[in-house]
């Protein structure tokens, strides 16, 4: 039987190690962490949106990137201080631009795919984590912004997504609880949230039931290609494996220049915060549906009756996991205004670092050497994607093995 090495235990390593679990491959799942989802898959905005699929690779995000420079609030930073690393990210990045509208579409397409696998996964497994099946608002404050989204929709849809546009009546008849000035929103009735922490760890079990090796506080030092096989190194320990398939967020980058790879990941840091409804009155302020506030560049997902996920902003600074009080403000502003009903006294702020390449696809397959295989760089939209990308990935690994025998 293939003996097949998986490198990280967030949320596209687990459900990699699930998807070759369940055809029969022997399996490994390799994390450095204690527990699985503990870095960018502990905390994230919780939604499953195939509406938030449009690539970044547009000069509207390069014109709101030099427009924000001087803000430290901004809802996208740029640490001005050059490195190699960064310089390669963004030549690459704008390299893509022309790839924008294709990229989106591929993007749509995949999130939709996805649906079905994760769906499928939580009830065959009985995974409770807190799924909620209300739709993604999206909500624009200036006719610009609204009209605007009506192309993306366009491309949405060429990929299988319908969006609709609505008025602020159908806006407040959707979401009541919102408040604020807005022109108009896109509402996605398809689309859901759901906590990625407790998916995950609920996944990571039904791996150890289907027969999944867990090294949990494994920490890779070293990867080697060997006698047609993949040496993995952790600390003292060194084993041999028939394949590696490195899904370590972050980290791909330095594990793939171990085997000869390049894949340019780049660290872009998110915040979250989570807001406890602890009261009644707190309850019933908090939205049901989850929204995208394209202004602000935040998402928020109801986790369950008493939890409120806030999040985003988009930082590149390079590996640093500092919560920042000048990032996490505007996210309790956000909430002071546009819910002012809910009591914010108890807040939980988190970052964590979002694996994305330059294209904003993630490279999902075969690398150079026989035996390396690839599942990183989702970006925003590894909670989205992942179950899609794992089924894909593990469909290469299984087809490259019977291939090879």
């Amino acid at each position: 039987m293939t003996r097949v090495a998986v490198l990280g235990a967030g949320i596209t390593g687990v459900t990699t190690a699930y998807a070759l679990a369940k055809r029969g491959v022997n399996v490994t799942l390799i994390e450095r962490h204690r527990y699985a989802a503990m870095e960018t898959s502990y905390a994230n905005g919780g939604q499953l949106s195939a509406s938030h699929a449009e690539v970044w690779n547009h000069k509207a995000t390069l014109w709101n990137a030099l427009k924000w420079m001087a803000r430290r609030d901004a809802p996208l930073l740029l640490n001005p201080t050059p490195g190699w690393h960064k310089l390669s990210w963004f030549a690459e990045f704008l390299a893509a631009m022309p790839d924008y509208e294709r990229n989106t579409i591929a993007t749509a397409r995949m999130a939709i795919a996805a649906r079905e696998h994760l769906f499928a996964w939580a009830q065959a497994e009985n995974i409770a984590f807190d799924h909620r099946r209300a739709g993604i608002l999206h909500v624009y404050r200036d006719q610009r912004g609204f009209e605007r989204a009506a192309g993306v929709s366009r491309l949405l849809a060429k990929g299988g997504l319908q969006r609709r546009a609505v008025s602020l009546l159908e806006m407040r008849a959707i979401e009541p609880a919102l408040t604020g000035d807005f022109y108009g929103g896109y509402y996605t009735d398809s689309d859901s949230t759901g906590d990625i922490h407790k998916f995950t760890s609920g996944l990571a079990d039904a791996c150890v039931r289907l027969g999944v090796a867990c090294r949990f506080g494994a920490q890779v030092t070293a990867l080697a290609r060997e006698h047609g096989k993949v040496r993995v190194t952790m600390g003292e320990d060194s084993v041999l494996f028939d394949a590696v398939v490195i899904c370590a967020g972050t980290a791909s980058r330095a594990m793939a220049a171990m085997l000869g790879d390049h894949v340019n990941v780049y660290p872009v840091k998110g915040y979250s915060i989570t807001v406890q409804l602890d009261d009644a009155a707190s309850r019933a302020a908090a939205p049901q549906v989850s929204l995208l506030d394209d202004a602000t560049k935040l998402v928020s997902s109801r986790l369950g009756e008493d939890r409120l996920r806030v999040a985003g902003t988009a930082e590149f600074n390079g590996v640093n996991y500092d919560i920042r009080a000048d990032r996490i403000r505007p996210l309790l502003q956000w909430v002071e205004q546009c819910f002012p009903g809910i009591n914010t006294r108890k807040v939980i702020p988190w970052a964590g670092l979002r694996p994305m390449l330059p294209a904003m696809l993630p490279k999902v397959g075969p690398g150079k050497a026989p035996g390396v295989y690839y599942n990183t760089g989702h970006g925003h939209l590894g909670w989205t994607l992942a179950a899609a990308t794992a089924e894909m990935v593990a469909e290469v690994v299984l087809s490259s093995s019977a291939t090879s025998r």
